[in-house]
């Protein structure tokens, strides 16, 4: 097998290939390093790249298998992990120079149930800095590029994760989504990417936001992400809020019909503003699911939508107060935007604040009670394709020093009403740049979401090809 063959097999693969003996995990380590060495200088997707660590471990899981023991899951496979989170002895730098190079003394509880599963990490990937926007740049790694386009958005604040898969640097990949953060780069790479209820992916520690940021794979199939959320899911005594554990096992139920298909859609959620070649993709890959057996599909506008759009960008200003100090002694140092963000912060009392969180549960509520009447919603995953990744908005935008959630409307809502929500590859633009379905499940049916994911997985609307990264 060549290197390029092993960077984009599936972890299913990787994993039944160690099994058989047909691979080692050196030979997969190795060659996904090579591979990584090789494209990185590209991309520039990794904020810390980890070749010793991670064939040290490989050698690990190869004595694994020559000692006879029983082999986890995941042995040998590869994974990356973003930098938000702590991996041991790797520093956690959020893609801000305000943050030190300081090693982790202990790996994150994700990392930890990545480990047990018999992953290997390769490293960490870039994120806009402290994750406050949806386009794949920061202070400190300047721009990750997408791999279908040279100096082109890779999408939100889980970008690096998604460059890396794209660009067929391993099958796993963690991010975290406070507003889109792993549906959205999905949708610009051409990738699956799912943010699952909120709790079924325990957060620890807790982050700023108010209940909104969740854990997901970002993976190039959909089995791959249910084999991770196998690792991933279930209740940590640090998380309050994490769930029990569902009892299923995603991987092994994934190819279930998910029962009841009433399907609602909506191309804007009644205000939203979307380009024309993204909104006809959807709406043909809308169409061939209409064709499924027994599907009740409608198309909706619901009364809910057009309340989010204030709602959430008075909350997300807000919670950026906690970086008041950081603009007064260090903003030439920040990302301008952010900057801009937390200055228009400062216009928002705790009474305001108290208002806007009496306001986001009315507003949870509704998106609750609007299914009650269906199974799922499918939407958009974001208004535009790909655009330069040196800009907020596409220049044929709507302009605004911070405001980058115009152009992504439909993810946001799924944050703060905790529901499951993934963006699926539905084809792409005369560019050849990659465009995004979100299926949005209620609370709780993560794994109906999974189901209908692979359904619409095989109506073969992914990229046929590669990206230029490949060439």
């Amino acid at each position: 097998m060549t290197i390029n063959h092993l960077g984009y097999l599936g972890a299913n693969e990787i994993a039944a290939l160690i099994r058989q003996r047909k691979l080692s995990p050196v030979e997969v380590i190795t060659d996904i390093l090579e591979w990584i060495e090789r494209v990185e200088p590209r991309i520039n997707a990794f904020a810390h790249f980890a070749p010793e660590e991670a064939l040290r471990s490989a050698r690990r899981a190869e004595e694994l298998i020559l000692r006879g023991d029983p082999l986890p899951p995941l042995l040998g496979v590869p994974v990356t992990i973003k930098d938000h989170v702590d991996v041991r002895g790797m520093p956690t730098r959020s893609g801000s120079t305000l943050t030190k190079a300081m090693a982790a003394a202990h790996d994150n509880p994700l990392v930890t149930r990545l480990k047990n599963a018999g992953a290997i990490v390769l490293g960490k990937t870039t994120t806009s800095e402290f994750g406050w926007k949806a386009v794949s740049q920061s202070p400190l790694h300047g721009i990750t590029h997408n791999p279908w386009k040279h100096g082109f958005n890779a999408g939100a604040s889980s970008a690096g994760a998604a460059a890396v898969a794209a660009a067929g640097c391993g099958p796993l990949h963690l991010g975290s989504d406070g507003a889109g953060s792993v549906r959205l780069p999905a949708h610009f790479c051409g990738l699956y990417g799912l943010k699952l209820t909120y709790g079924r992916i325990p957060l620890v520690p807790q982050m700023k936001g108010d209940h909104v940021v969740h854990f997901g794979p970002l993976t190039r199939n959909v089995e791959d992400a249910a084999l991770m959320m196998d690792a991933l899911s279930g209740p940590h005594h640090l998380d309050p809020m994490s769930l029990p554990s569902s009892g299923e096992s995603y991987s092994r139920d994934i190819r279930c019909r998910p029962g009841s298909l009433r399907i609602a859609c909506s191309e804007d959620l009644g205000h939203a503003r979307v380009d024309p070649e993204v909104r006809a993709l959807v709406a043909n890959a809308i169409r061939r699911i209409a064709g499924f057996p027994g599907v009740i599909l409608s198309s909706v506008t619901p009364e809910w939508g057009i309340k989010g759009r204030d709602l959430q960008r008075s909350l997300w200003c807000a919670h950026q107060v906690h970086h008041y100090d950081d603009v007064a002694q260090f903003g030439d140092r920040m990302d301008p935007g952010l900057v801009a963000c937390v200055e228009q912060s400062r216009d928002i009392s705790l009474a305001d604040y108290d208002a806007l969180r009496t306001r986001k549960y009315a507003y949870v509520a509704e998106i609750n009670a609007f299914f009650d009447e269906w199974d799922f919603l499918l939407t958009p995953a974001a208004s535009v394709a790909a655009f330069p990744a040196d800009r907020l908005q596409p220049a044929d935008w709507p302009q605004h020093p911070w405001d980058w959630m115009s152009w992504a409307e439909f993810s946001y809502p799924f944050n703060m009403s905790g529901n499951p929500a993934a963006s699926i590859p539905c084809g792409v633009t005369s560019e050849g740049l990659p465009v995004g379905l979100q299926i949005v499940g209620r609370r709780f049916d993560d794994l109906r979401v999974l189901q209908l994911s692979l359904m619409v997985q095989c109506l073969e609307m992914s990229p046929k090809n590669r990206p230029y990264i490949d060439a």
